[in-house]
């Protein structure tokens, strides 16, 4: 007897052409594209697996359920309820696509601070040729410390890059045992505010959960340098930013670079769009090519592991949400 994996609705070209991929691949699988609510309700009961967001009234329904593939690396609030953390299903995500992108970005961040971007680039809307003197404005990689909260595949590849650059850098993980190359120190989230003090850029990468809403706060940022950098490319959530705007104009850090925002979009009339030392980008860490080729490689391999009643890839502590 076959197995069935419904796509839940809303349907998309996207999950369209991987439901005609899956079934060309996987005869033994039959994929069901649910048009909406009502056609999901009738064939949920049959399926092994679900691909998307399972409301509650749907869970019930799904007697045969034993794997749930989120449509993200990072649902949103509201993915993981009690009923669905309650049941026995499976839930995997797709982490690590963005790993390579985001590293990027993060390091673009970095080494604009670095050299001073954040000074210059006001006074290059305003015309004014002012270079700082020689021995001020940067910041010497090779003499500074990245304190990266969150070293999951992201954070990472973000230490591999800014030890390339001969950064030293400490990880903050409440999952990892041992330390990825480029990372030099690994602790527990217990140590966090003892080691805030020691970086020159704190990069945050976690996501929202119930642990880590409001993780970064006002007495957070006082433990950090006045001369360091706060750069978080996770979850807006995770930062409050009205404390971090009292950091900056109190002088506590030195600057930010934000691309995720507790508010988003972010109001165009709020104080972060005009401060000194703020880079903003619109929640684009994750921009670049072949994210839905990826999207589809682990569903395909999830797939493939699900048949053969192999362990899946990326599952979820749905308690934690990650």
């Amino acid at each position: 007897m076959g197995v069935t994996l419904v796509m839940l609705p809303p349907p998309t070209p996207t999950t369209r052409a991987w439901a005609a991929r899956l079934a060309a691949v996987l005869p033994e699988l039959s994929v069901v594209v649910a048009e909406d609510s009502a056609q999901a309700a009738k064939v949920v009961g049959d399926a092994e697996a679900v691909f998307g967001t399972l409301p509650p009234g749907l869970l019930g329904r799904a007697g045969r359920l034993r794997w749930l593939q989120a449509p993200q690396a990072a649902p949103p609030a509201g993915y993981y309820y009690p009923e669905l953390i309650a049941h026995p299903v499976v839930v995997t995500n797709f982490r690590e696509i963005y790993n390579d992108h985001i590293g990027a970005h993060i390091m673009a961040f970095v080494l604009a601070f670095a050299r001073g971007l954040h000074h210059y680039l006001p006074l290059q809307l305003r015309r004014e040729w002012r270079p700082a003197p020689l021995d001020t404005g940067v910041v010497h990689l090779p003499e500074a410390t990245a304190l990266i909260i969150g070293v999951g595949g992201i954070g990472a590849e973000a230490a591999r890059l800014a030890a390339a650059f001969g950064l030293r850098v400490i990880g903050v993980d409440a999952r990892r045992r041992q330390a990825p190359p480029g990372v030099a120190e690994l602790h527990g989230p217990d140590t966090l505010d003892s080691l805030l003090p020691r970086a020159d850029f704190v990069i945050l990468t976690v996501p929202h959960t119930p642990a880590t809403e409001g993780f970064m706060h006002r007495a957070r940022f006082q433990r950090m340098k006045r001369s360091a950098f706060f750069i978080n490319i996770g979850r807006g959530l995770t930062t409050r930013l009205d404390d971090l705007v009292q950091a900056l104009r109190a002088g506590e850090i030195a600057g930010a670079g934000l691309d995720v925002f507790e508010q988003e979009p972010l109001p165009a009339d709020h104080p972060l769009w005009t401060m000194p030392g703020v880079l903003i980008t619109p929640h684009t860490a994750g921009h670049g090519p072949y994210l839905d080729d990826r999207r589809f490689e682990i569903l395909l391999d999830n797939c493939r592991r699900f048949l053969a009643g192999q362990p899946l890839r990326n599952v979820v502590d749905k308690a934690r949400w990650f």
